[in-house]
């Protein structure tokens, strides 16, 4: 199933029109399956209303997350949406956001039409902002996630990240010798 929508519109702007529902499961409940598609202005304005999007989504959908991964999803979403308004917007001007879910994963990707590759920066404290896509990593290596960017057909990019839909294991100490 795919829905094709944008991102709500501002405040006293007119709405997008409706979206196609989406079928209902066994029981009536909604299918938690499926992959949408939001699309934005590279602005600013976008990241909220992107992270927003996504929130109510999965909410809507019953996507079995618990808060921290939500959180996760979340601050993922914010962060691939503001690298492509900060870095992609000249060559850009219009960003995708689409997630999808499966049985046992979501999967979030950002799309723009700027050819470059995205690098986590190296931290430094006298910098203020570059540390987005060591956020993303931090977020997916705890959830034990993936995360990587693809070229498009078209000359752009897709920065995607993938959470399993159950926790990550506990990571195992050594054993200790006796």
């Amino acid at each position: 199933m795919e829905i094709v929508g944008s991102v709500p519109p501002e405040p006293g702007q007119a709405p997008p029109p409706a979206a196609p529902r989406e079928p209902a499961g066994p029981a009536g409940r909604p299918v938690r399956q499926g992959r949408w598609r939001f699309t934005a202005p590279a602005l600013p304005t976008s990241v909220p209303r992107a992270r927003h999007g996504v929130r109510d989504l999965m909410r809507r959908q019953k996507v079995p997350l618990g808060a921290d991964l939500l959180d996760g999803l979340l601050l993922i979403v914010s962060e691939l949406v503001t690298n492509a308004v900060q870095h992609a917007a000249l060559l850009s001007p219009e960003l995708t956001v689409e997630v999808s879910v499966g049985p046992a994963e979501v999967r979030v990707a950002v799309e723009d039409g700027h050819p470059y590759r995205p690098r986590p920066l190296v931290p430094d404290e006298e910098r203020i902002g570059g540390r987005g896509l060591l956020l993303v990593q931090a977020v997916v290596d705890a959830a034990g996630g993936s995360y990587d960017v693809e070229h498009t057909a078209g000359g752009g990019k897709v920065v995607w990240a993938v959470l399993p839909l159950t926790a990550a294991p506990p990571p195992t100490s050594p054993p200790r010798p006796r």
